[in-house]
């Protein structure tokens, strides 16, 4: 739980790999309730800032339909 607090200070911050590690614990449900939405949502704030695993973790979330509406254009996008 401390560790995802602190994923989300740093997230919003700015820092991608912090939103990466953040949209992580939204996936797994690792210190905060799991929430595909969420999840999604710090992936995709990463992923703008050209994180390569983060642009990649996006792209399934459109793939499968996971936070975000199911969309195989956009998940062409990012992978």
């Amino acid at each position: 739980a401390n560790a995802a607090r602190y994923y989300h200070l740093a997230a919003e911050q700015g820092l991608a790999e912090a939103q990466y590690d953040y949209a992580i614990c939204y996936h797994d449900g690792k210190g905060v309730p799991q929430d595909d939405a969420n999840a999604a949502r710090y992936y995709h704030l990463a992923a703008e800032q050209g994180l390569a695993e983060a642009q990649y973790d996006y792209a399934i979330c459109y793939h499968d339909g996971k936070g975000v509406p199911q969309d195989d254009a956009n998940a062409a996008r990012y992978y």
